[in-house]
């Protein structure tokens, strides 16, 4: 049995705080030890003010609680008291309250530039040296990071995996961008201010087949849950469809190849919007949304690309009659400042 475990808390503005919590340590108490002020009255299993959701992982919520606080049913769908829940893993808990409501809010940590690999006029992969106490990430989550000199920041998804001490980053090049005109002349070393995670777009627990549905550079948050996927194992069928405008912005497609060798069960495809591509599969994903990734509807479905292109997947479903067992997505633009993305100016 571990010591501890990772617990994250995912709060209702976005923000995710980790916290460690003992194997015989409640959670409501780990909390309190970390200063964050989970919500409670009682403390004793009586008023169910301290309710949550357990989104994932493992735990033992003992009987010193009444049914008025939580009920069998609710117990069920794995709501928890935070008060009574004792984690035997990791675990990630939704808590349905803004994060500064918890007296809390998004961890600020830097990191050094190590590498930035420039594809065409496509993209950027920005690599960064973080120290071992900067703070975990679910896969598929975002951070803020600020750009040297300006005052503003910029948002971007994590391409790497949680745990890891170089995170990496896939930002869309943006003629005469902030963050783009920055990254140009960036050299390793270079110190960058981030503050996050954040966002609700996350690999959850896989328990049915999985689709992934990627616009552009909202390649990078799948990256960062394929690697996970990778090292954990999955047993479902995952495909990805992975869809770009022009030809070069078709990035990072031997990563993907790489995956398919080093997880059973994912396949892929790419296509591409520009009539005049030579590519063998023209148009956008839409077009070539394979029938039997959708199971029917028996899957979870993440997706992540420009507004339009969100627009016309959830159109698609409507038109075809496919209602997924769950759908998470995240809509991006290279305009805003401050906006979840995975890409951004």
């Amino acid at each position: 049995m571990s010591s501890s475990y990772n617990i994250a808390l995912n709060f209702e503005d976005g923000v995710t705080r980790f916290i460690a919590c003992g194997a015989q340590e409640k959670v409501l108490d780990a909390a309190f030890r970390q200063r964050i002020n989970l919500p409670m009255d009682c403390s004793d299993g009586v008023c169910g003010t301290c309710k949550c959701r357990a989104e994932s992982g493992d735990y033992d919520l003992g009987d010193d609680y009444i049914e008025d606080a939580l009920t069998a049913d609710e117990a069920g769908q794995r709501l928890v008291l935070t008060c009574q829940m004792v984690p035997r893993s990791d675990c990630v808990i939704a808590v349905p309250v803004a994060s500064t409501a918890c007296k809390t809010g998004t961890a600020k940590f830097s990191g050094t530039v190590a590498a930035v690999e420039r594809y065409s006029d496509a993209a950027y992969e920005l690599a960064l040296d973080v120290p071992e106490d900067a703070p975990g990430f679910l896969p598929g989550q975002y951070v803020n990071i600020g750009v040297p000199g300006s005052g503003l920041h910029r948002s971007y998804s994590f391409s790497s995996a949680t745990g890891a001490r170089r995170m990496t980053f896939l930002i869309k090049h943006v003629p005469e961008g902030l963050m783009s005109s920055w990254l140009t002349g960036a050299q390793a070393g270079s110190k960058l201010e981030m503050t996050g995670p954040l966002g609700s777009f996350y690999l959850r627990p896989v328990t049915r087949p999985l689709l992934f549905l990627a616009g552009g550079t909202g390649l990078a948050p799948f990256l960062s849950m394929l690697e996970t996927l990778a090292v954990q194992g999955c047993a479902q069928p995952i495909h990805m469809l992975y869809g770009v405008t022009r030809d070069q912005d078709l990035v990072m497609v031997d990563r993907l190849e790489d995956y398919a060798r080093r997880i059973p069960g994912f396949t892929f495809g790419t296509c591409v919007a520009d009539a005049a591509t030579a590519h063998p599969h023209q148009g956008y994903v839409t077009d070539h949304l394979p029938p039997q990734a959708l199971y029917e509807g028996d899957v979870d479905v993440y997706l992540c690309g420009p507004p339009p292109m969100v627009d016309a997947v959830q159109r698609h479903f409507k038109a075809a009659g496919i209602a997924p067992a769950s759908f998470h997505y995240e809509k991006f633009t290279p305009t805003q400042a401050a906006a979840p993305v995975a890409a951004a100016a």
